[in-house]
């Protein structure tokens, strides 16, 4: 598990959008939408059951220019409910707002994916989304067992007072590995969401597609 000395990393500085990834048709990152996903590069967490690692490098090389997803949209129009924004972590970067608001421009509704580690940057977009996919870890003080990262739960509640203020539709979810979370771990979060209004959350299974973390990996293979 990643150490909290590992959590120093920052947005780049680039006002350009740094597109990981593109999926051209999705019909599960929104429930009952038919959308283009965006993968946008960078997170400052590293939790061990992540199925897209390969995105929590906030500097490495763009897959493609944000211009070009923008021509791809275009394209799209009247066809896709909407677009996704997901990561990584979406609010990492700083251009998120900006590209946010050209895609609604081209008519287009807006999804996030989000686990809240940004809470001032997830509220400055929140009235342009739609859909909210909200990653819930843990109960909050857990949360550095997941992250790898101290504070990383501060941060998350924070973001998700935030969404329950916005009134935005939100799927609250959470990645469920028995090595990381057993019953009682499970009961101590529940208790904490209900608490704070969380009416709505689901349990979902790690996937072992995409995981780099063997200590992860062994159970999953023997199951």
């Amino acid at each position: 598990m990643p150490s909290a000395s590992s959590s120093t990393k920052r947005a780049p500085s680039s006002t350009e959008l740094r597109v990981g990834g593109l999926a051209r048709l999705s019909t599960c990152d929104w429930p009952g939408e038919l959308v283009a996903t965006v993968f946008l590069q960078g997170c400052p967490w590293a939790c061990g059951y992540c199925h897209n690692p390969h995105l929590i490098p906030p500097n490495a090389e763009p897959a493609m220019p944000w211009s070009d997803v923008l021509a791809f949209l275009e394209t799209r129009r009247g066809l896709l409910d909407g677009v996704v924004f997901s990561g990584g972590e979406p609010t990492l970067q700083a251009a998120l707002p900006a590209a946010m608001r050209e895609v609604k421009a081209l008519g287009f509704r807006i999804g996030l994916h989000s686990a809240g580690p940004y809470p001032a940057r997830l509220a400055e977009v929140l009235p342009l989304v739609d859909w909210l996919g909200f990653d819930v870890k843990a109960a909050f003080d857990e949360y550095e067992r997941i992250t790898g990262v101290a504070g990383s739960g501060h941060r998350a509640k924070a973001s998700l007072l935030h969404v329950l203020a916005s009134g935005v539709e939100c799927d609250f979810r959470t990645t469920v590995h028995d090595a990381l979370l057993d019953a009682a771990a499970l009961a101590r979060m529940d208790a904490e969401l209900q608490a704070l209004g969380v009416n709505h959350h689901r349990l979902q299974p790690f996937r072992p597609t995409g995981c780099t973390t063997a200590a992860l990996l062994a159970p999953a293979s023997g199951s």
